[in-house]
Order: structure tokens, then C-alpha cells, then sequence
């Protein structure tokens, strides 16, 4: 590794300072509906075991050579297949017990390592860059045993080293959780004051006009995006909104200007750009298509007051303004209510993809209130709530960051603790 390491440290492997089993092959029948817990990879997210009922299967009991997938009290789990193969591990709870290891799933356990410092190995940048380097690029990317096994590690020989490590890791991981539940806290707050503003329940100070309701077809004209895959995508040519973007996004806005060099581009001739998928300042983009209801509802407001040419792609429904009934701030709160992702819901349609069309989206209903300076007023209270979240998350990531580096100094013995 490039370093000097102190005496009393050594330079190892995972599979030499751990235990390493992979799970049993259970048979395809004999599960049952209740009993012993089984862990199989969609079990294991990131840091923490997913116990939702429709992903959890039992075995009736733990007998002969089942014992021996019998999982501890502070046991590491790492999925060894799937998307985020090399980011999906777990430290069981006490709370998780009973439970099985299940194939496809591997078990890390020590008796030289403290466990936390082995998960603090395992949660590592270096370890998703080793998985990422090894692991099978096909359909379902995976690893094997060996693979996690050839990890390098650095380990400081005295088990009192490893807990002062571990107790100062465990300081700033601590931290992280209380910004990850105030921020939680934030967002529920922010949620509340939404229904409770952009319904009308609550009317901020200095407003009690009446409030309007309108179809969407009277408020907007709605038109399709240009079809483009993400391959044709790259950094030339000019900025183009892919729906899966949309999806991904946590935000309800996209600034062109401020997100410019990060918004995927299409080189393509803008004369073959029908107008109606060119984006202007204030319009709504909607996906027409989600693998589940809740991501019918996913839209963005543009603010592009250079108009930028700004191209909406496959799978996008654009919204574009036929009065100026809606202040262009106000846009990025009010179809984010009950109200409206319930008609949004009702519309949907399909199984396996919900799918929901300009026609649908033009017959829902939206309410507001006829004063453009109560809308302002609103927009402004759930801006300032935005700004401060956007606050907390920027200190969240700055701490991760911190803690990262701790770990590059800590974990290689540049930084002794003791």
C-alpha cells in the first residue's frame, strides 16, 4: 500500500482476519409463513436489514446442519449480488434475531478484528472501489468469496488500538444520525406545512381571499418531449431532460443556469426541435411513466429566465402555462399535496409500469388562491424551509466527508490514538 506501517500493525487480507461464510442453499420448498427469519440479498440495503414482509422469507426452525448458518449478535452480512453489490451490508442486531444466512449472501465474522472495525472496512470507499473492480459485469453484477476475502486491509495488532479507532469512528457516526433525524424531523415539518398551506387550512397573516379551482387542461397546454436514449446523451450539444433524471431527482426545480455543465446534453439540430419540447421559464415537466403510483406525481419546474434552449425528452409530459393564473415559485410546491398526487394515483395506469397520460393529467384538479401575493407568501415560508433542509443536508455530507477522511488516517496508522 505505499505506507509505513508501524511495528505493531500489520498488513493482512479480509479473509485472513475474518471468518467468511456464504450461505446455506436452502431447498425450493419446506418455507414457511412465520418462524425463522432467512437473509437473502434484497434483505440486505445499506448499513441496516430491510424486514419488509413481502421480501422476508422463513424457515420453520433451526435444526442438524442448519446450526451453522445460525447468524450472531454483531455478525457482518454483505449481498454479494445486485446493484449495489459492495455497498449492501449489514451488522445484525439483537432485534434481527433469530435469523438464517441465506445463499448469495456472505457472513464475516472474527475473532481478531473487532467487529465495528470490520465494519468500518466494509462501509469503506476503498471497499466498493476493490468490489467494483472485481465484480462481474452482466445483468446482475456480482462477487465471490475470494473476491471479498483478497481485500487489503491494515490492522493495528492491540485490541485496545482497534476500540479507540472504532470509539472515535463511532463518535462522528453518531453525529451523522442526529443530522440524518433532524433532517428527517425538517422534512416531516416541511410536509405539514405544505397540506396545511396549499390547501387552505391554514391562511398565512394578512390573506383570506378566495381560493380558485381548475382543471389543468384550463390552466395549461400540454405537449411530448423529444425521444432520445441516455447513449445518445454526452456532454455536447444542448441540454436535454431525461425522465429518469426526473426520477432521480430529490428536487422539485431544475435552475438551468446554476445546474448548466451537470444537465445532460443531445447534439442535435435545434430546427428539428418541434417548439412545444423546448423549455421556457416556468414551465412543468411530468414523466408519463413510473414503476410504482407514487412516481406518477414526479415533475419538475424549469427556471430558465436566459432561455437557454433546454430540450424535454422520451417519456415526458410538458406543461406549459396558458395564463399567468400561477406565480412560477408557487409552481414548485403545489402539485406536491394529497390532493393532487391522489388524482395522479387514480389516473395511473398498468401493472409493472404505471403509466398516465397528457389527456388524464389535463382533467386533474389543482386549487390555489386568486392572489398572486398569497402564492408568493407561500412559496417564500416553503422556500425558507427548503434552504434551511438544504443547510443541514450540505453540514450531513461535509461530516461524511470528515469522517472519511478520519478513516483514510486512522485505518492506515498515520493517526495513532493510542
Amino acid at each position: 500500500m505505499g505506507l509505513t506501517l508501524p511495528v505493531d500493525w500489520r498488513s493482512s487480507t479480509l479473509g485472513a482476519e475474518v471468518d467468511v461464510l456464504t450461505g446455506f442453499p436452502f431447498p425450493s420448498s419446506g418455507y414457511s409463513s412465520d418462524g425463522v427469519r432467512l437473509v437473502r440479498g434484497s434483505n440486505v440495503k445499506r448499513g441496516r436489514l430491510d424486514w419488509d414482509k413481502s421480501i422476508t422469507e422463513f424457515w420453520p426452525g433451526i435444526s442438524g446442519e442448519i446450526f451453522r448458518y445460525e447468524l450472531r449478535n454483531g455478525d457482518l452480512v454483505i449481498a454479494m449480488d445486485g446493484a449495489l453489490v459492495g455497498r449492501s451490508f449489514a451488522t445484525i442486531q439483537q432485534s434481527d434475531l433469530p435469523c438464517l444466512l441465506l445463499q448469495r449472501v456472505a457472513r464475516l465474522r472474527s475473532s481478531k478484528v473487532e467487529q465495528k472495525l470490520l465494519a468500518e472496512w466494509v462501509g469503506s470507499v476503498a471497499f466498493e472501489r476493490h468490489v467494483d473492480s472485481l465484480k462481474t459485469q452482466t445483468a446482475i453484477p456480482h462477487i465471490s468469496p475470494a473476491d471479498i476475502r483478497s481485500f487489503p486491509v491494515l490492522a493495528p495488532t492491540s485490541r485496545k488500538e482497534q476500540r479507540a479507532i472504532v470509539a472515535a469512528l463511532s463518535d462522528v457516526d453518531a453525529l451523522i444520525g442526529a443530522l440524518d433525524k433532524l433532517i428527517a424531523k425538517k422534512r416531516d415539518l416541511k410536509q405539514a406545512a405544505m397540506q396545511q398551506l396549499l390547501t387552505g387550512q391554514t391562511r398565512l397573516p394578512g390573506f383570506s381571499g378566495e381560493w380558485e379551482a381548475k382543471l389543468l387542461r384550463e390552466l395549461f397546454t400540454f405537449s411530448g418531449g423529444l425521444s432520445a436514449s441516455r447513449d445518445q446523451l454526452s456532454d455536447a450539444g444542448y441540454c436535454y431532460l431525461h425522465y429518469g433524471d426526473i426520477h432521480l431527482s430529490a428536487k422539485s426545480v431544475i435552475d438551468v443556469d446554476a445546474e448548466f455543465l451537470a444537465i445532460p446534453k443531445l447534439n442535435v439540430r435545434l430546427g428539428d426541435v418541434n417548439a412545444s419540447a423546448l423549455l421556457n421559464d416556468g414551465d412543468i415537466v411530468f414523466v408519463d411513466a413510473s414503476e410504482d403510483d407514487d412516481g406518477t406525481s414526479k415533475h419538475v419546474v424549469v427556471v430558465n429566465p436566459n432561455n437557454r434552449p433546454y430540450i424535454s425528452g422520451l417519456h415526458t409530459i410538458v406543461a406549459k402555462s396558458k395564463s399567468s393564473d400561477l406565480q412560477n415559485t408557487f409552481k414548485r410546491y403545489c402539485f406536491q399535496t394529497r390532493h393532487i398526487k391522489d388524482q395522479f394515483r387514480f389516473y395511473a395506469v398498468g401493472t409493472k409500469v404505471s403509466g398516465i397520460s397528457k389527456t388524464s393529467i389535463a382533467k386533474i384538479e389543482l386549487r390555489y388562491p386568486k392572489s398572486l401575493e398569497e402564492q408568493t407568501a407561500i412559496a417564500t415560508v416553503l422556500s425558507d424551509m427548503d434552504a434551511e433542509l438544504a443547510a443541514l443536508e450540505a453540514r450531513r455530507e461535509k461530516t461524511r466527508a470528515l469522517k472519511q477522511g478520519m478513516m483514510q488516517e486512522l485505518l492506515t496508522g498515520r493517526i495513532r490514538l493510542v
